[in-house]
């Protein structure tokens, strides 16, 4: 199944700027029983978002109206600890297509490339200055320009570039999964073992 092309994203951000967060955080292992996708969105971040008679607590930022948006800011080293896949599903079912962090969990990063969520790796000061300009205006648009590599924040005018697996980003680009990629390359496969039997006869 074809999935939404990854160009360019302008939007503004939702922050959450605690360090160290893992994916026991992101979703929490009691709601791992599921076999699908769907609907981990509204378990995101759940012992934070909520008190445990299922209130929202108006602290968090994912409850404070002020904050929306495609793009979650996140503190340094984020999506550490266990390997589950969970927590990019959850992150991508609530909506955000871009995470921006000073620091990966290098798993979750590819579970989050693999699930069309785009991990922005930027520099600590990049990282502070971003937080910085949101909390002082939750109105502040970030854009990331995929094929260019850049993030940009629009209350400063800066731009820093990161890095991405040429694979995966050629993969974003044309809203291709792993399967969707090699039946789009079907016909250059099937050119290539042909040419290469081709010259395999030829030497023998």
């Amino acid at each position: 199944m074809m999935r939404r092309k990854f160009t360019t994203l302008n939007s503004t951000c939702v922050p959450v700027s605690i360090e160290n967060i893992d994916t026991d955080q992101i979703i929490p292992a009691r709601f791992l029983k599921a076999t699908t996708k769907e609907g981990f969105g509204k378990n995101l971040f759940c012992d934070w978002r909520y008190d445990k008679q299922g209130n929202p607590l108006p602290d968090f930022p994912l409850n404070n109206k002020n904050y929306s948006g495609e793009i979650l800011v996140a503190g340094k080293n984020f999506g550490c600890g266990s390997s589950r896949e969970h927590a990019a599903w959850a992150i991508q079912d609530y909506g955000f297509k871009v995470v921006v962090s000073s620091y990966f969990a290098d798993i979750f990063k590819n579970n989050a490339l693999n699930n069309f969520v785009l991990p922005v790796l930027v520099s600590d000061e990049f990282l502070k200055e971003l937080f910085a300009s949101i909390y002082g205006n939750p109105k502040t648009v970030v854009s990331v320009d995929l094929e260019k590599q850049t993030i940009t924040n629009s209350s400063t005018g800066k731009s820093e570039h990161f890095d991405i697996n040429g694979y995966k980003k050629e993969c974003l680009l044309n809203g291709f999964d792993d399967i969707d990629y090699l039946l789009n390359s079907k016909s250059n496969i099937e050119q290539w073992e042909k040419n290469g039997n081709s010259a395999y006869e030829t030497y023998s």
